[in-house]
């Protein structure tokens, strides 16, 4: 059984739910509707028996690089819209009875690094790389990811990397402990099916309780972390600093934000 929405592929074959971001002309930016969709693919398949494990990934060289900015309106008032989407997938790939391969294919930016770290097995081609893009345009980190990136590295390295915005190359996101591995470019599609054969060769409901009590005991603050990164968003989005730094980076420039 497959599905094809616009910017997402899902289809299920031989106990493998995959579910493809698929917007590569525009690096997998997403749309409200796009991680809707996302949402909408492990939700309907959470009660499929026939399912063994799950793949996430992008189509092309990127595996999610943030919203898509292009074409919004910097002058309305704020919308929630995309950020509740992305609470819903993370929270669905969370809650999903199955495990999760992140098959991080290309770089994950914004809130491709929420839809990564949801996952429970996050592995990446070595080539790539994770950024939390969020204050290069004057926002916060929204979609769960002040909590799924702390649980994994720790306060002192997931506020250098939130505040400072800088690239966190795929070898280092294993030594610091944000992924689970790295797969050489060539052959990484090869290592992500036998990963997911494995997975899919093994004790399904063992996996399944393995897989929730490690992340009961680890994201116990992803709900309240969903609702101070809203709050906080969404002032931000209303802000003068977020309107010239989307403008910035839709122009190719360098931000100028004020001093107060």
């Amino acid at each position: 059984m497959s599905t094809d929405i616009p910017g997402v592929d899902s289809l299920v074959d031989d106990g493998v739910l995959r579910v493809t971001i698929n917007r590569p002309a525009r690096m997998n930016a997403v749309t409200t509707e796009t991680v809707e969709a996302v949402a909408d693919a492990f939700e309907k398949h959470a009660d499929d028996a026939s399912v063994r494990v799950a793949v996430l990934t992008g189509a092309g060289r990127a595996f999610c690089t943030g919203a898509d900015l292009s074409g919004r309106d910097l002058t309305g008032p704020p919308s929630p819209a995309i950020i509740d989407a992305a609470n819903r997938a993370v929270a669905a790939i969370r809650a999903f009875p199955r495990p999760v391969i992140g098959a991080v294919n290309g770089p994950a930016a914004g809130v491709g690094v929420s839809l990564a770290l949801a996952c429970d097995l996050t592995v990446a081609a070595e080539s790539t790389y994770f950024l939390l893009a969020f204050t290069k345009v004057g926002l916060m980190p929204d979609g769960g990811a002040s909590a799924l990136v702390a649980a994994s590295i720790g306060r002192a390295r997931a506020l250098k990397m939130a505040l400072l915005a800088e690239r966190l190359p795929a070898p280092e996101a294993v030594a610091a402990g944000l992924i689970a591995d790295t797969y050489p470019d060539e052959g990484y599609a090869d290592a992500i099916e036998a990963l997911a054969q494995r997975i899919a060769d093994g004790p399904s409901d063992a996996f399944g309780s393995t897989k929730a009590a490690i992340n009961d005991a680890t994201l116990t603050e992803l709900d309240a972390a969903f609702a101070r990164e809203r709050a906080g968003q969404l002032v931000l989005l209303a802000a003068d600093d977020f309107r010239e730094g989307a403008t910035a980076f839709m122009e190719k420039r360098p931000a100028v934000y004020r001093k107060r």
